[in-house]
């Protein structure tokens, strides 16, 4: 089950540009060193100007990128698509389901491949 965010949680920050970059830059950084760790015959990673893309054992494909235009975090996989907001908080939350951006990915991770994985 996803962590709830209340009202008084879903503060985003107002950053420039180069904040946001260095921000979405930081976060995807870290999910590829913690993604990487994994058995790439379950999980392979891959990144390409900035995008970061997951192909999972069963086909399934998630691709992860930041978006400075809209300052958010975009997440595509299974047919679905989720965009981020930064939180004051250091984490990165879709506003319209209230779910954590690594919440999501582990969740995905595990309804597809059975994968549990803590980011």
């Amino acid at each position: 089950m996803a962590a709830s965010v209340t009202e008084k949680q879903c503060y985003t920050i107002a950053v420039d540009a180069d904040g946001f970059d260095s921000r979405a830059h930081a976060e995807l950084s870290y999910l590829e060193e913690r993604l990487g760790d994994l058995d790439p015959d379950q999980v392979e990673v891959s990144t390409s100007a900035g995008v970061l893309r997951l192909d999972l054992r069963d086909g399934t494909k998630v691709v992860i990128n930041s978006h400075r235009a809209a300052g958010q975090i975009w997440m595509a996989a299974v047919a679905t698509a989720w965009h981020f907001d930064p939180l004051d908080d250091g984490r990165w939350v879709a506003r319209r389901t209230d779910e954590e951006l690594r919440a999501t990915i582990a969740r995905v991770l595990r309804e597809r491949i059975g994968l549990e994985v803590a980011l």
